[in-house]
């Protein structure tokens, strides 16, 4: 029976921002690669981390899973590995992601953000806001074929959905897991671009915290990795899984 691999993706993008992934990796897994709440086909249920969790364990109620995420699929997966457990849970995979905001008056700073920035999505068509987000500095350098992909799979969601997945899952809300990551036992890889100087700072220390980290820089990636180079990130889960399942 093929090992199952859930993959979750980020804010704004719906499951198919994994399908050249989950393509490469498809001999190996059976990949499950959900619309996560208030995303896509998924727009109208609750966005929260403990119904993510939920979510993901519906996904494959009888199995052990690998479990991915990238960004905000990147914190759900970590939160949802917690909630999980290691007889849930085998291996986790972290593509540009964090454990949240350590510091309370940081972390209420970016809710407020969060929030008037989803006020302001309910004011907009989907299509402006698409273009709002994909002009950030964080995709600025993305090939020209990768930035339209993006645009074309944010042009799924709805700003209603967007707004409401912001408010339940964004990173001002998000419980800070930084304290608590000595206690996941679990084989942890943390993939970041090598053009993220952001991320890949905070994957180095992540590592650091980590019992069982292994970090994989993707060349000439930015942010998301997964959409720029899909053959290496997709080869950088197989390796880890592979090295897992060996030394079990």
């Amino acid at each position: 029976m093929d090992p199952v691999l859930v993959l979750l993706h980020g804010f704004t993008q719906t499951r198919q921002s994994w399908r050249r992934t989950a393509q490469a990796l498809a001999p190996r897994y059976r990949a499950l690669v959900p619309d996560l709440p208030g995303h896509g086909q998924a727009e109208h249920r609750t966005p929260s981390f403990d119904a993510c969790a939920a979510y993901v364990r519906a996904l494959a109620p009888t199995r052990t899973f690998t479990l991915a995420g990238y960004s905000m699929g990147g914190r759900i997966a970590l939160h949802s590995a917690f909630v999980l457990g290691p007889s849930v849970v085998t291996r986790l995979v972290l593509v540009g992601a964090s454990p949240g905001i350590a510091d309370p008056a940081e972390r209420e700073k970016r809710r407020a953000a969060d929030e008037a920035l989803a006020e302001r999505i309910e004011t907009l068509d989907i299509e402006e806001f698409a273009r709002e987000w994909g002009a950030q500095p964080l995709f600025a350098d993305q090939p020209p074929r990768v930035a339209a992909g993006a645009h074309a799979d944010r042009l799924r969601n709805t700003p209603a959905g967007l707004a409401a997945a912001l408010r339940g899952l964004g990173t001002g809300v998000m419980a800070p897991l930084w304290d608590r990551l000595p206690e996941l036992t679990i084989p942890v890889t943390l993939v970041v671009g090598e053009r993220d100087a952001k991320f890949r700072a905070i994957a180095a220390r992540m590592a650091e915290r980590l019992p069982n980290a292994q970090l994989v820089v993707i060349p000439g990636a930015g942010h998301a990795a997964q959409l720029e180079d899909p053959a290496a990130v997709a080869a950088a889960i197989h390796q880890s899984t592979a090295s897992s399942s060996a030394s079990a």
